[in-house]
């Protein structure tokens, strides 16, 4: 058996993270049963708040210039609807310029308009994400509470064929969280969009959101009670720019348990390389959480894929799908 190696390697980089993860809102406009937001929504955390367009250009510019060709793609999504800021066209428009790396937009697909999808296809978005996960409306309606699959499915239709008619160099990828609702209809979801003609489906198992969905949380802890753990990959792979303006280690952070410092005083590379990063990374290495409770509670390490471990993660598909010369 191949020991599997941890750490900064190929594009796990100690300079500067290899993805950011920018969260550009706390707003959402579903609820869906297997997200922690409705609860967060409830919870002292919760603000409202918008990522500050300033701060997000502070953040471009660094990745223009210090993670250059280190930084494969900034992916808009997070614990937040990202059409809903109001000034989401400005701030993609901004990235798609500037940015010199892939953009890669994950929506729910409530607000994805044709005119929608044209701004941000001019805008130069590399990669949209569809969270969708069902493929009968019924079925919908009890996954994505508040959602309309009608009108979201046909959204994304006309995005296919926005993209057709208009040449654009963009992928379409759809994604469905497989979950006891529709756990019986995988087949068909998967069939339905690749026929339909988009560049990837992806079938995500159901995680915990770092320990928020008790229930999840649970019965992936008994599943892996004789396990061996192993390292997270996020410490070393990401870092995540919150709509309050902090940095963060962990996207599923919901009531700010990751956030370890304000992002105007620093820069993403400072924050990459310091004390509190390489001290979280020796954590994991060492299986010692003792000053790292968070990580120590949640289970969805599992989930995560080193480079040269069994099963495809997140960039390796944006990797496939997009080829290196939109870079």
């Amino acid at each position: 058996m191949t020991k599997i190696k941890h750490g900064f390697q190929k594009h796990l980089s100690s300079e500067f993270p290899s993805q950011i993860i920018v969260d550009l809102t706390q707003f959402c406009n579903l609820a869906c049963i297997h997200c922690p937001h409705p609860t967060f929504k409830k919870s002292d955390a919760y603000s409202g708040a918008h990522l500050d367009v300033n701060l997000h250009k502070k953040l471009i510019d660094e990745v223009a210039s210090d993670g250059r060709d280190v930084c494969e793609y900034i992916r808009y999504t997070a614990n937040g609807e990202p059409l809903l800021h109001p000034k989401f066209d400005e701030i993609i428009e901004y990235a798609g310029k500037h940015a010199n790396t892939k953009i890669n937009v994950t929506t729910n697909g409530a607000l994805l308009t044709e005119k929608k999808a044209k701004t941000m296809l001019d805008a130069g978005v590399n990669v949209f994400d569809i969270s969708l996960d069902a493929y009968h409306d019924e079925t919908y309606e009890k996954i994505r509470v508040k959602g309309d699959l009608k009108k979201y499915r046909q959204n994304v239709l006309n995005l296919i064929d926005v993209i057709k008619k208009g040449k654009y160099n963009a992928k379409l990828v759809v994604s469905y969280v497989e979950q006891p609702f529709n756990s019986n209809e995988t087949d068909l979801f998967e069939k339905f969009w690749n026929e339909a003609g988009a560049d990837f489906v992806v079938v995500r198992k159901l995680h915990s959101a770092a320990g928020a969905k008790s229930n999840v949380k649970n019965k992936m802890e008994l599943a892996l009670k004789d396990v061996v753990r192993k390292p997270c990959l996020y410490p070393w792979e990401r870092l995540v720019l919150t709509p309050e303006g902090d940095l963060g280690f962990c996207p599923a952070g919901w009531t700010g348990e990751s956030h370890f410092i304000k992002f105007k005083d620093t820069t993403i590379k400072k924050a990459w390389q310091s004390n509190f990063m390489n001290d979280l990374r020796k954590a994991h290495l060492d299986n010692n959480y003792d000053c790292f409770g968070f990580c120590e509670q949640c289970p969805d390490w599992a989930h995560t894929k080193w480079p040269d471990e069994h099963g495809a993660n997140y960039s390796d598909m944006m990797s496939e799908i997009v080829p290196s010369d939109l870079q």
